[in-house]
C-alpha cells in the first residue's frame, strides 16, 4: 500500500478503473469535468476507453452499447446534463441494462432527479451518496456490483466540494482485472444461430413470423425484477449519538460532514445532538431514521436545496416527532459550490435555537 494525496476527482476515477470500468463517455461541464479528464488519463493504462462525447446524450448512449456488450461501463455530469440523460436511463432499467451514472452536483438541488428520476415508465434506480472521497472507493465499487447484479442503471451522488477536496489515500499498487461479462452480453457469439441474444426496453420476445412484443409480459417481468432489487438492496445509514438525542439531524454528503462537526460541538456543551447520515438514498433507509428518531423531540433535516430529502424523512417518521428544514439552498455566485454563508457555526446557532424552541 501506498499513501498519495490525491483529488477527489481523482479519487472517483480511480476508484471507477479499480471496481472494473473500462468504458467511461461524459461531456464536460463543471464540477463533472475533472473526473472526465482523470478517467481519460486513468482508463487507457487499463486497455480501457474514454470518450469525450458531443453531449450528454450521445454519451449516455455510448455507456448503453458498451454495457449491453458486456462492459463494465459508467457515464456521468452535473444534474443539468444528466437531465438530458434521463430518458436513455428509463430504457436501460427496462432494457435489463445496468451501468453507473455518477451525478457530481451543484449543491443538493438534484435529489428528486436522483431518487425519483426523470425519465419514463415504472423504474427506479438505486442511489449511493458518499460524504466524502474516503468513502467514495466503497461506495463506487458497489454501484458497480448493483449495478451487475440487477441489470439496472446505479446512481452516485457526489458534489463540488467532493470533486476538489484533496485527501490522504492508501492506494494498492496492482489494479485488479475487470469481471467478465455476464452471459447475457451481446456478444456476438449468438448472431445467426435462430436463437439470438435481444436486450431492449420492449422485451426478450423477437418480433417475427407475425408475432409482436408482449409488452404487458415484458412490464410485468420489469415490476418482478424492480420488487426484488427494491427487497434485495439493504438500506444504509451511520447513526452518531442519537441514543439519547434530543434534536437529531438528517443530512446527507457534504452537508452531513458540516453536521458531523456540528455535533462534536454541541456535543462538547452538554447539548445532546444526533446525526443520521442515509448513505442509500434509494432505497431510503426509513426504518434506520424512524428507530434513530424514535425519542427525540424534534428532527432537523439539513440538505443545500429548498427541501427535497425531508419528504423522506417525513415518510419515514409518519408524524412521530415534529420534523424541520434548516438552512436552505446556499451556493456561491457560480452556482457550483457552497456559499460562504453555509458555516459550522451557522448550523450550530441554528440548532441552538432548536433547543431553545423545543426545550
Amino acid at each position: 500500500m501506498t499513501t498519495r494525496l490525491v483529488e477527489g476527482s481523482a479519487v472517483v476515477a480511480e476508484a471507477m478503473v479499480r471496481a472494473g470500468c473500462r468504458f467511461f463517455a461524459g461531456y464536460p461541464m463543471t464540477p463533472f469535468t475533472e473526473v472526465l479528464e482523470h478517467m481519460a488519463e486513468s482508463l487507457p493504462r487499463v486497455d480501457g476507453v474514454c470518450i469525450n462525447a458531443e453531449s450528454e446524450l450521445e454519451a449516455v448512449g455510448m455507456v448503453w452499447g458498451a454495457a449491453a456488450a458486456g462492459a463494465r461501463a459508467a457515464t456521468g455530469s452535473t444534474g443539468q446534463g444528466l437531465s438530458l440523460m434521463q430518458e436513455s436511463i428509463a430504457e436501460a432499467a427496462m432494457a435489463g441494462i445496468g451501468f453507473v451514472v455518477l451525478n457530481m452536483a451543484r449543491g443538493q438541488g438534484d435529489y428528486f432527479q436522483a431518487t425519483r428520476g426523470g425519465g419514463h415508465g415504472d423504474y427506479r434506480t438505486p442511489v449511493l451518496a458518499p460524504s466524502g472521497p474516503a468513502e467514495v472507493t466503497e461506495l463506487v465499487a458497489d454501484a458497480f456490483e448493483l449495478a451487475e447484479r440487477w441489470r439496472n442503471p446505479v446512481v452516485v451522488v457526489g458534489d463540488y466540494y467532493m470533486a476538489h477536496t484533496w485527501v490522504d489515500l492508501d492506494v494498492a499498487a496492482a489494479v485488479p482485472d475487470p469481471p467478465p461479462a455476464p452471459d447475457w452480453a451481446l456478444d456476438g457469439s449468438s448472431g445467426g444461430t435462430g436463437s439470438a441474444k435481444l436486450v431492449s426496453p420492449l422485451g426478450t420476445t423477437k418480433q417475427r413470423d407475425g408475432v409482436g412484443y408482449d409488452l404487458a409480459a415484458h412490464y410485468d417481468h420489469c415490476a418482478q425484477r424492480r420488487q426484488a432489487m427494491t427487497e434485495g438492496i439493504a438500506p444504509r445509514a451511520e447513526c452518531l449519538h442519537t441514543d439519547d438525542a434530543d434534536v437529531v439531524l438528517v443530512a446527507y454528503g457534504t452537508m452531513a460532514r458540516y453536521a458531523e462537526a456540528v455535533v462534536t460541538a454541541c456535543r462538547t456543551e452538554g447539548l445532546r445532538l444526533g446525526l443520521v447520515r442515509p448513505i442509500t438514498l434509494w432505497p431510503y433507509p426509513s426504518e434506520i431514521v424512524a428507530e434513530a428518531c424514535a425519542e427525540t423531540k424534534v428532527v432537523a433535516v439539513y440538505e443545500n436545496n429548498a427541501g427535497q430529502m425531508i419528504d423522506d424523512v417525513n415518510l419515514a417518521l409518519l408524524g412521530a416527532a415534529p420534523v424541520v428544514g434548516i438552512n436552505g439552498f446556499r451556493t456561491d455566485s457560480s452556482a457550483f459550490g457552497i456559499a460562504p454563508d453555509v458555516t459550522v457555526e451557522n448550523l450550530t446557532a441554528s440548532v441552538q435555537a432548536l433547543f431553545e424552541q423545543y426545550g
